[in-house]
C-alpha cells in the first residue's frame, strides 16, 4: 500500500525523524485554520500518489492564510498524470541550503535490503544515477544486523554527505532504518533530505510504501487505507478474494500462480505488437483451487471492463488437475448465465501440466462458440490478441 505524503509524515514523525509541522485539509477553510495555526508563510502540496506534483502545478506557496486558501481552492480539483487531488497537505516553509537524497528498499533481485543516499537530492534519482552515477551510493543492508549507527556511518561515507550534517543524517539514517522495519516497510524514501539555513536537516518529503501482507501485525494501518481512489474493479475483486490489478489494455488475463501470470503478461504484450498494439487488461490470479465459483467470479470480474475485447485463461495444472479447471470454466459460465450475466467476448484457454488432455477433451466436448483452445502459451497470446484487435 502506498501512503500520501501526509500519511507518511506523520509516520516518520512517530518514528522521532525531524519533519515540517503541519495538517491536511480537504477544503479551503481547512486550510485557513491550518495556515494561522502554524503562521504566515506556508506551502500548500496536493496529496496524489504520484511524482511531478511541482511541474503540474500542485506545489504552490503562500504567504499568508487568505493565500493558503486561495492556493488551496487553485489546487483541489486538479487531475495531476490521472490523480485527482482531493486534498492537500499544509506545511511551514523552509530556507533550503541543501537538498538530499535517502531511502530503504526491498531489493527483490538480490533478496536483500538496499540504502540508496545522495548528495544529489530534489530530483529524479534515476536521472541522477543514469547521468553522474558516482553521487549515488547503494549500499546493501544486512537483515540479521540492520542499520546501526557504525551502519549509518558507512553510509554517510559512501554517499559523500557534507561533514557538517553528517552526524544529523547518521541520527536520520537510524531512525528511518528503524521506521521501515517496525512499519513493515518495503520502500521509505525522503526527496529532499534537506539542510536548512540554519544547518538543521529536515525531511521535507515522506514516500513510503507498506506490505500488505504484513497487515495483520498492523490494525492501526487500516485507517490509512484510502478507498475513494480504488478502482471499482479492483476493490470488487477484493471483496470476492481475488488477486487483480487492472491495466490499461484490450486482452483480460486470467492464470494460477503470480509468476505464470506475469508471464503471460509479457507474452501477451508482445503479441499485441503485432496486432495494433494491444495490451493485457488486467492481472488476475486465481489462485491453486480453480473451482468453478472462483472461475465464475475472476470472469465477472475480468468481463466487467469494457476495454476487455478477449480473455486469455491460461492454466498450469499441478495440485489443481486441469481437468477440474477446465470444468471449473465450463461451470463457470453457466454460472454467469444463470446470474444473468451475458458473455459475449471470446475465451482462449490454455491447459497444460496435470490432466490436461482429459482437460482439453472436456473443453472440446462442451463446445462452446465463445471458447477456442490453443495448446501453447505464445500461440494462445498470439490468438488472444487477435482477437482483441479484430473485436475494435
Amino acid at each position: 500500500m502506498d501512503l500520501y505524503e501526509y500519511q507518511g509524515r506523520e509516520l516518520f514523525e512517530r518514528h522521532g525523524l525531524p519533519v515540517l509541522s503541519g495538517g491536511v485539509a480537504e477544503t479551503p477553510d481547512e486550510a485557513r485554520a491550518i495556515a494561522e495555526r502554524l503562521g504566515d508563510r506556508v506551502v500548500v502540496k496536493a496529496q496524489v500518489k504520484v511524482g511531478g506534483r511541482g511541474k503540474a502545478g500542485g506545489v504552490k506557496l503562500a504567504g499568508d492564510a487568505d493565500e493558503a486558501v486561495a492556493r488551496t481552492a487553485d489546487i483541489l480539483g486538479m487531475d495531476i498524470k490521472g490523480h485527482p487531488v482531493h486534498r492537500v497537505m499544509v506545511t511551514v516553509t523552509v530556507d533550503i541550503v541543501e537538498e538530499y537524497y535517502l531511502s530503504y528498499l526491498l531489493d527483490r533481485a538480490n533478496r536483500t535490503f538496499l540504502c540508496i543516499a545522495s548528495v544529489a537530492g530534489g530530483m529524479d534519482i534515476e536521472q541522477v544515477a543514469a547521468e553522474t552515477p558516482e553521487r549515488v551510493a547503494k549500499i546493501a543492508i544486512d537483515a540479521n544486523a540492520g542499520v546501526d549507527e557504525a551502519k549509518a556511518r558507512e553510509i554517510v561515507e559512501a554517499a559523500k554527505f557534507p561533514a557538517d550534517v553528517a552526524d544529523q543524517i547518521a541520527d536520520i539514517a537510524v531512525k528511518l532504518w528503524r521506521a521501515f522495519v517496525a512499519e513493515d516497510a518495503t520502500l521509505v524514501e525522503v526527496n529532499p533530505l534537506a539542510k536548512t539555513a540554519g544547518g538543521r536537516v529536515l525531511c521535507l518529503d515522506a514516500k513510503v510504501t507498506l506490505d500488505d501482507n504484513a497487515d495483520f501485525r498492523h490494525p492501526d494501518h487500516e485507517a490509512m487505507v484510502d478507498a475513494g481512489p480504488v478502482d471499482p474493479l479492483e476493490r470488487a475483486a477484493k471483496e470476492k478474494d481475488l488477486n487483480y490489478v487492472k491495466l490499461d489494455g484490450e486482452v483480460g488475463i486470467i492464470g494460477n500462480g503470480a509468476g505464470l501470470v506475469m508471464s503471460t503478461l509479457d507474452v501477451v504484450a508482445y503479441a499485441g505488437e503485432r496486432h495494433g498494439g494491444v495490451k493485457p487488461a488486467n492481472f488476475l490470479d486465481i489462485g491453486g483451487g480453480a473451482s468453478a465459483a472462483v472461475m465464475a467470479n475472476g470472469l465477472e470480474i475480468v468481463l466487467s471492463d469494457p476495454s476487455v475485447r478477449s480473455v486469455f485463461v491460461n492454466v498450469f495444472g499441478g495440485i489443481t488437475a486441469c481437468d477440474e479447471v477446465a470444468n471449473g470454466i465450463v461451470q463457470a459460465l453457466a454460472l454467469l448465465a444463470d446470474r444473468g450475466e451475458t458473455v459475449t467476448k471470446p475465451l482462449v484457454v490454455r491447459l497444460d501440466g496435470n490432466n490436461a488432455e482429459a482437460g482439453r477433451a472436456i473443453l472440446d466436448g462442451a463446445n462452446n462458440p465463445l471458447v477456442q483452445r490453443v495448446d501453447t502459451m505464445d500461440g494462445a497470446a498470439e490468438r488472444a490478441a487477435e482477437l482483441a484487435a479484430a473485436g475494435e
